[in-house]
């Protein structure tokens, strides 16, 4: 990979330790992908945030960096933390992980980056525009920026994004380049996509099914944020790359500026009820219902606080949300319905990276990816219900 002299000169160290580390990381990464370059990039998402992820070493890793007096110099934010950094107690975190946990969100901030601990920074006002080089790294977020805005970034790790903050580019490869970002195959949809989970469910069969290729779907008339955002949680997690296109609704299919791929394929009602019963264990009685992976839009707290209203949860339910999008829907009221049941609207945080392993045993929610990570990291049995079979079952109804 081609370094001009100041990065040359930030590789051998002439402006310090913690720049040096950073463009060390960034150009072992260029030469792995056969990067030509160095691109510079307008905005940083930063994985790697959770202690339950990171452990002792990498708080150590990050304490390091951090007292080097490294800066971003690009703006950037970080990925979900493992629990809510104000109200950790009353979620039942462990004082020994909450603890380790705001250490690791100090040495972010030493760094420069900021606190948004949300996987949706664009419902928070990060708004990428079409075209425009990014290095974000959570996977539903590169996906619904790469597809939904046509922005381009590749799936950055945690040591990468934040390398690519410190030194403000990232090596030129992958999804920075037209050329990889053409359709690999034409999905037909004929049956109705309409809810948030019908959109997860697609996305774990095409992710499943045809892992790493790029589909350009048909058949959808339209979509929302919100059912993009589950589309690009399921599809990415599930084997598919970090990039959808849907024709008339996602901005490079309605450019034209790819051919229609020759490998065709048909989803019918039959595939999204496979995808379904592939997300779903035969399970006892729900003990967690979860709402929110990827963070809930302030849409759908108002929905939720709509369904809520005048009655009671008898299990233990939980909305994942920023912290910015739950003030706003506090001001708009929407918090009230929902605290008055007895629902928890849980900032910084998710199902995926809380430490929940043993504290439940079968989950219920709208999200196809939060569906695997409960399955994955903490042994739960889970449900793939609609929004509205979500609440019912938190308030002791049937599905």
């Amino acid at each position: 990979m081609l370094l001009t002299r100041e990065e040359q000169r930030i590789l051998d160290g002439e402006e310090g330790p913690g720049k040096q580390k950073a463009m060390e990381i960034l150009a072992a990464l260029g030469k792995i992908y056969d990067a030509s370059r160095l691109f510079p990039v307008k905005s940083v998402q930063v994985a790697g945030v959770s202690y339950s992820n990171l452990g002792d070493a990498g708080l150590e890793f990050l304490e390091e960096l951090a007292a080097t007096g490294v800066k971003a110099t690009v703006p950037a934010m970080l990925n979900p933390a493992g629990m809510d950094l104000l109200n950790w107690k009353k979620l039942g975190v462990p004082k020994e992980f909450a603890e380790k946990q705001l250490e690791v969100i100090n040495a972010y901030k030493k760094m420069g980056i900021r606190a948004t601990c949300t996987c949706t920074p664009y419902l928070i006002g990060v708004k990428p525009e079409y075209g425009q080089h990014l290095a974000w790294s959570e996977s539903s977020a590169v996906t619904y920026i790469n597809s939904a805005v046509g922005a381009r970034t590749n799936r950055e790790g945690g040591p990468s994004a934040l390398a690519a903050a410190i030194i403000g580019k990232t090596p030129y490869y992958g999804l920075h380049l037209k050329k990889n970002r053409k359709p690999q195959l034409l999905v037909n949809v004929k049956t109705d996509i309409e809810r948030i989970s019908d959109f997860g469910a697609l996305g774990y069969w095409i992710g499943k099914n045809f892992p790493g290729k790029i589909p350009l779907i048909t058949g959808i008339p339209s979509a929302t944020v919100d059912e993009l955002k589950s589309l690009s949680a399921s599809i990415v997690t599930y084997g598919g790359p970090p990039l959808f296109h849907i024709e008339g609704i996602t901005p490079e299919a309605l450019k034209g500026i790819y051919p229609k791929p020759e490998e065709k394929i048909v989803v019918d009602e039959e595939e999204i009820k496979d995808a379904r019963a592939g997300i779903t264990d035969e399970t006892g009685k729900v003990d967690f219902v979860a709402i929110g992976c990827p963070h809930a839009s302030l849409e759908e707290i108002k929905f939720i606080s709509e369904l809520l209203r005048g009655k009671r949860v008898e299990v233990e339910t939980w909305i994942t949300t920023s912290r910015r999008v739950m003030e706003m829907a506090k001001r708009r009221g929407y918090l009230k319905a929902i605290n008055k049941a007895g629902a928890k609207v849980v900032p910084d945080t998710c199902m995926a990276v809380a430490p929940l392993k043993g504290r439940f045993h079968v989950m219920a929610t709208n999200s196809a990816k939060a569906c695997y990570y409960g399955r994955g990291s903490n042994k739960f049995k889970t449900l793939l219900c609609t929004t509205e079979e979500c609440m019912s079952i938190a308030t002791g109804g049937k599905r």
